[in-house]
């Protein structure tokens, strides 16, 4: 039994998750978006200019090789202010760990033009979002994200 289970907590994001999950299923989407920050969320923050690595959080890299493998309905996009310099460095660490992230900072999946359900010229499209500045808490969250996916598989 998982702390979770034993103080019947879940983080904010697990229940939105879940809530999407069941608001895709009942519009018959066959896909959903979800958009990554990546230093605070994925990756413990470095500032330092010189060397760039990610420091996967606990749980982090698992549920995201977890999405990648077993969840070809959930289109992964990194959401970062990174400059292309570092994104480079840190997509290239993605893939080598299997983690297969579509796009970066877009959706072009769900576009204004296509007559889909909004204006998005300046935002993009997503069903979740993993930021640290709305939330998102890396040191607990994770793992019942993970959990809860590693249950419905």
């Amino acid at each position: 039994m998982t702390i979770y289970q034993l103080n019947n907590y879940s983080p904010a994001i697990l229940v939105w998750i879940k809530k999407m999950f069941k608001h895709t299923s009942n519009k018959k989407w066959n896909k959903t978006y979800w958009a990554f920050d990546i230093h605070g969320v994925i990756s413990k923050p470095d500032y330092r200019r010189d060397k760039k690595q990610i420091n996967y959080y606990k749980y982090a890299k698992e549920t995201l090789q977890l999405i990648s493998k077993e969840y070809k309905n959930i289109v992964m996009i990194v959401f970062s202010s990174s400059y292309p310099k570092e994104l480079k460095i840190y997509l290239n660490t993605f893939e080598k760990d299997n983690i297969n992230f579509k796009y970066v900072n877009e959706n072009p999946e769900i576009d204004s033009d296509k007559g889909d359900f909004g204006y998005y010229k300046e935002k993009f499209y997503f069903n979740v979002l993993f930021e640290d500045k709305a939330g998102f808490d890396p040191e607990t969250d994770w793992k019942a994200i993970y959990e809860y996916l590693k249950s419905k598989k």
